[in-house]
């Protein structure tokens, strides 16, 4: 696990990629409406939905965005975690004084305490990775009459089915959010504004882009826009063509 303050801005993208943007897409409009909803009444959200259809990057953009005063703590999960682990990631988050205390009553308290002095938003990411008891330790958290959290659940397409095996959490929800692939027309509507080097492509050559390599999702345009950054760099073009397309195809083990 990771956790701590939102990264920088820099790193949104899977790649590095100078001069992408942040696209407002329908889903990332309505995420943005929904986070500040959530925050407002210090409630639980849920955003999840299948790898690399831009769940994080727009929850982390949305939140910069909506809240640049609020104190807002990531953690990001890579495995399955125990609840002792997720008291100490909160810990570090937080960054609280002192060492971790040693007995999970005391902990429980300090962390309480913490999460009552001020309102504050904590982003679990990868929620996926949460167990039973864990995601029970965030709401018995949440659920204090003193604490002042609003949560937020990002997850891949199994996080949806775990925070809904558990009747006393799911319950809690105030707002699910289901993100999907990109329609081909949404991809014709997104991807020129995305960045420069799609703004003057033919659109035929995009929708081509899109059936045989990227399928609407965002973390493979990202992979397919360096690559074709670099094609165009090597080549001395100036846009994307079938020939840019059909080199950029030759690097990815997906392509046709």
């Amino acid at each position: 696990m990771t956790g701590g303050h939102l990264p920088p801005a820099s790193s949104d993208q899977y790649v590095l990629l100078p001069e992408a943007r942040l696209v407002s897409t329908r889903a990332v409009l309505t995420a943005r409406e929904n986070l500040a909803d959530t925050i407002e009444a210090r409630a639980m959200m849920c955003v999840h939905g299948g790898a690399g259809f831009g769940k994080t990057m727009a929850v982390t953009s949305c939140l910069r965005a909506l809240e640049p005063d609020e104190d807002i703590r990531r953690i990001t999960f890579h495995a399955r975690a125990t609840t002792r682990a997720v008291r100490h990631e909160l810990f570090n988050a937080l960054e609280l004084p002192g060492q971790p205390p040693r007995y999970a009553s005391e902990f429980d308290h300090h962390l309480k305490h913490a999460l009552a002095t001020h309102p504050r938003t904590l982003v679990f990411d990868e929620a996926q990775w949460l167990q039973s008891d864990q995601l029970e330790y965030v709401r018995y958290l949440w659920d204090d009459p003193y604490t002042q959290i609003a949560v937020v659940f990002v997850g891949g397409e199994g996080c949806h089915h775990t925070l809904r095996k558990e009747p006393m959490l799911s319950s809690r929800i105030f707002i699910w959010q289901h993100f999907t692939r990109l329609t081909p027309d949404e991809v014709l509507q997104t991807i020129p504004l995305y960045h420069p080097i799609w703004a003057n492509t033919d659109p035929d050559h995009i929708a081509y882009a899109d059936k045989h390599a990227a399928h609407g999702n965002f973390r493979n345009w990202a992979r397919l826009t360096a690559l074709a950054r670099t094609a165009l760099k090597r080549t001395g073009r100036t846009s994307v063509d079938q020939e840019v397309l059909r080199w950029t195809f030759s690097r990815l083990s997906s392509g046709q």
